[in-house]
């Protein structure tokens, strides 16, 4: 499948040769989409206490690194850290993959331009999507200027038809509707079909604060991780498509077919 935003991909020498890694066990990852629950699955593994964790260890990258692919970067004035590259922090994954099982939740458009075989080789994948309708809506009311290439929808499509054509078999997928309604049903499935055991007591925890996921982007996106206590059912909320703000309609519509087409493959229970 064709990348729809192609002047946004620079082309780079792929990650899997710049740093040579023959871990002992793949690195487990969640291909999420933003504002889709995934914060709160990552804080709920954190709680388990049997991997290493890293949030969205490509997307400080990809937002804030030496060579930003953020479309919205602004020289002039948005952030810019030295040193922090595709590279360096694919370095500090492998370091700490070969001393243990290590757990990642990112989002694919921030590695569009790092995927080969080889590469993807090193973890195991699965996926969490959400409605588009009510991702969008929740990105917009914290980010009114969104960029479409910040959604992420075509891309975490992409690479799940990447990896199925590889394989033969889709990689696992979460709705995060089902997710909310059934939590520990659907994080004992999910974790069967990655390799982990489930352990239910890690899907609660105490309000406060979430320093370990929150420390880039200020916690503007975590509010009501901090002010919950764990992954509980909770009724599906309903939107309305015909209140949503015209642009949120546009990308929505783009975006859908790109949600169903991974929706077919979810985990059920």
């Amino acid at each position: 499948m064709a990348t729809y935003w192609p002047r946004w991909v620079k082309v780079v020498e792929p990650l899997a040769r710049l740093t040579p890694a023959d871990l002992p066990a793949p690195i487990v990852a969640l291909w999420a989409v933003p504002r889709s629950t995934s914060t709160a699955f990552e804080w709920m593994m954190r709680q388990r206490g049997d991997l290493v964790c890293f949030h969205e260890p490509f997307g400080e990258v990809w937002y804030q690194g030496e060579n930003p692919l953020w479309p919205r970067f602004d020289a002039a004035t948005s952030i810019r850290t030295p040193a922090l590259t595709f590279e360096s922090r694919w370095a500090e994954l492998v370091t700490e993959a070969r001393q243990g099982p290590v757990f990642i939740k990112d989002f694919p458009h921030y590695l569009e331009s790092f995927w080969d075989d080889a590469f993807l080789a090193h973890f195991t994948h699965s996926f969490l999507i959400r409605d588009p309708l009510k991702a969008l809506l929740s990105m917009e009311s914290k980010w009114p200027d969104f960029h479409i290439k910040e959604t992420g929808f075509a891309e975490q499509r992409q690479l799940f038809d990447r990896l199925w054509a590889q394989t033969g078999t889709p990689p696992p997928v979460i709705d995060s509707d089902d997710l909310l309604e059934r939590p520990a049903e659907i994080v004992e499935a999910w974790c069967e079909a990655v390799g982990l055991p489930f352990v239910a007591e890690a899907l609660s925890w105490e309000p406060g604060p979430r320093d370990e996921v929150s420390w880039w982007d200020g916690g503007v996106f975590h509010a009501t991780l901090r002010h919950s206590d764990g992954l509980k059912p909770q009724p599906d909320r309903q939107v309305s498509l015909a209140d949503a703000p015209p642009r949120v309609r546009h990308v929505y519509g783009i975006m859908r077919p790109h949600y169903e087409s991974l929706r077919a493959h979810r985990i059920r229970v």
